[in-house]
């Protein structure tokens, strides 16, 4: 008895000892969680075109070596995907004008085999073999515009234009064009893909937190250098100022934002949109004015983005409840801008802000 008394004192010390202790080490690990410093490394450049912008928290000394690998990756994608570049592997492939298959790489047919996915989603909405007409409108590489191409053109045009007229071998990742002359364009597309592409390049290299946006397109993970969810503004789509419609937090997700109030040019007092109608052949005529999509894919985000502002508020809200997507439109009226949300869209956390918050360049 003296022994198992002891022995079970012994216990209840050695327990206690242990809570203690337990209570020792919370205190300090909470004491240097509150204290720890969180920092936050900014990567930026020019790509694709446009301006990209990546921060990661907490990268350390990987910073340097992440620099490199992102600047990589991007010339990767952009020698790929480009139309503005003749030698990249889309042009090669839109300067082939045959009927033959077309061995590709599995990057590019990633791309395709999403674009298709959005495309039959859309009922054609989303188009990515519309260059030629965008092309025709003054939005592509080609020269602008000042007046309204010819209706016998336009016409002329859309006999090469249909994503049906391009199959898909996945298997074999190559592609044939029944058109030999179909013309690809990605740009409503790719941006959203190398935000992809670099948000798993930081996680494989051990990035737990980051905010990836090329071209206006994001992508976030974790938090931000504050510890809290990344705070990521909507612009209110006005032609003469550059103001913050609402803010929403996100983690783990993408956002991209289509809109038709800077790309654009006027002839007769008439206003043309950037974004082309790839079944009328024509810019959208709707009253949209931007549309944000989130999902988990930038790439997804950015192609539905531009499907949704082709199919305009009524019909656009339709497909996005359907797909269960979160979706806000922002529709012109005679007033101001009318939000139309999807179902899921409530999900988001968003604030208001007040009407003279600036976005500053």
């Amino acid at each position: 008895m003296i022994l198992a008394d002891s022995f079970l004192s012994t216990q209840v010390v050695t327990k206690r000892i242990a809570v203690l202790l337990l209570c020792v080490f919370s205190f300090i690990a909470v004491s240097c969680s509150k204290n720890e410093e969180r920092t936050e490394a900014l990567l930026q450049g020019l790509t694709m075109g446009t301006s990209y912008s990546v921060k990661v928290i907490n990268a350390g000394a990987k910073t340097g070596d992440l620099k490199q690998g992102v600047n990589e990756l991007l010339n990767e994608i952009n020698s790929s995907m480009s139309t503005y570049l003749a030698d990249s592997e889309l042009s090669r492939i839109n300067q082939n004008k045959t009927t033959d298959w077309i061995v590709v790489s599995r990057e590019l047919m990633r791309v395709l085999q999403l674009a298709n996915k959005v495309s039959r989603q859309s009922k054609g909405a989303f188009d990515v073999t519309v260059g030629p007409i965008v092309n025709l409108w003054g939005f592509g590489p080609d020269k602008k515009i000042l007046e309204e191409p010819d209706e016998d053109r336009i016409n002329s045009l859309m006999d090469r234009v249909g994503y049906k007229k391009l199959i898909l071998d996945d298997n074999a990742s190559r592609i044939k064009k029944i058109e030999p002359t179909l013309y690809v364009d990605l740009s409503g597309i790719a941006k959203g893909f190398a935000v992809d592409k670099l948000a798993e390049y930081l996680e494989e290299n051990g990035v737990t937190d980051y905010l990836v946006e090329v071209g206006g397109e994001i992508r976030v993970k974790g938090r931000n250098k504050d510890n809290k969810l990344w705070r990521l503004a909507i612009e209110k789509p006005a032609i003469d100022q550059r103001a913050v419609h609402q803010v929403v937090e996100l983690t783990g997700q993408a956002i991209a934002t289509s809109g038709d109030y800077r790309n654009y040019f006027e002839s007769e007092g008439r206003r043309y949109s950037h974004t082309i109608n790839p079944v009328s052949g024509r810019p959208i005529t709707n009253r949209v004015a931007s549309v944000s999509v989130i999902t988990s894919s930038a790439a997804y985000s950015d192609a539905m983005a531009t499907a949704f502002m082709v199919l305009g508020a009524e019909n656009g809200i339709e497909l996005a409840d359907r797909l269960k997507l979160k979706v806000l439109f922002l529709v012109k009226r005679d007033e101001g801008f009318e939000e139309v949300r999807s179902l899921a869209f409530a999900s988001i956390k968003r604030e208001k802000v007040s009407s003279d918050e600036r976005i500053s360049d």
